[in-house]
């Protein structure tokens, strides 16, 4: 509990400095969050930092987040959290849940619920899907976030669409970390990395710093 606090907490210092201006913001987050919703826990989720950071900028007199989620699982707990709302928007890329944990939530058609229809828009990709694939999906996400022009992005950064990570099935390569930096920024957002996933260990620090430099770079 000790570190699934202190991981809440890091992502909470993150939205703060937002709000104090910062336009690049990186928490290393660990456990990671993006499985847990409000009444369940899964993934090595206990708390969803990506939720608690928007939830947070909401408190704090922002109108509108979105929420992008990169890595390679489903983020059913944020999903779960924000299905039925229209202040937080929340795209995702992602294994196809027909081949992927979580299974039972990721599908293209779950598109919100009561205010929140039209507000949750889900990318499943199959296996073996390259960054060319890949970064189509990120584009149409990313034309969905400009149009719901929200005051902060949350992205929850996870980097086991790296191709020899030993739990995923994705084929991104660490060059190609840096466009996803890039595309990520041209929204010209003040944007929060939480970081999710990434089992690759030699890899992961490389991975995650070509977003972030490339990010912080053309904010």
């Amino acid at each position: 509990w000790q570190a699934v606090y202190a991981s809440a907490n890091v992502a909470l210092t993150g939205a703060a400095q937002l709000r104090g201006g910062d336009n690049c913001v990186f928490s290393l987050c660990r456990p990671p969050g993006h499985h847990a919703a409000a009444d369940y826990i899964g993934g090595y989720c206990y708390l969803n930092n990506a939720a608690i950071a928007a939830q947070n900028l909401l408190d704090e007199g922002a109108r509108k987040i979105a929420i992008l989620d990169i890595d390679y699982h489903h983020g059913n707990g944020t999903q779960s959290i924000f299905y039925d709302r229209d202040d937080v928007l929340f795209v995702s890329i992602h294994g196809d849940p027909a081949q992927e944990y979580p299974y039972f939530l990721g599908r293209a058609e779950e598109a919100g619920n009561g205010a929140g229809e039209g507000y949750n828009a889900n990318f499943p990709l199959r296996w073996q899907s390259k960054a060319e694939l890949w970064l189509a999906a990120l584009e149409e996400g990313l034309a969905r976030i400009a149009a719901y022009a929200p005051d902060y992005l949350v992205v929850s950064l996870g980097v086991d669409t790296y191709i020899d990570d030993p739990i995923s099935e994705f084929r991104l390569t660490t060059d190609d970390y840096l466009t996803v930096g890039e595309r990520i920024a041209s929204l010209g957002l003040q944007t929060h990395f939480i970081l999710e996933g990434g089992y690759a260990v030699d890899a992961i620090g490389a991975n995650v710093a070509n977003v972030l430099r490339a990010a912080s770079n053309t904010t």
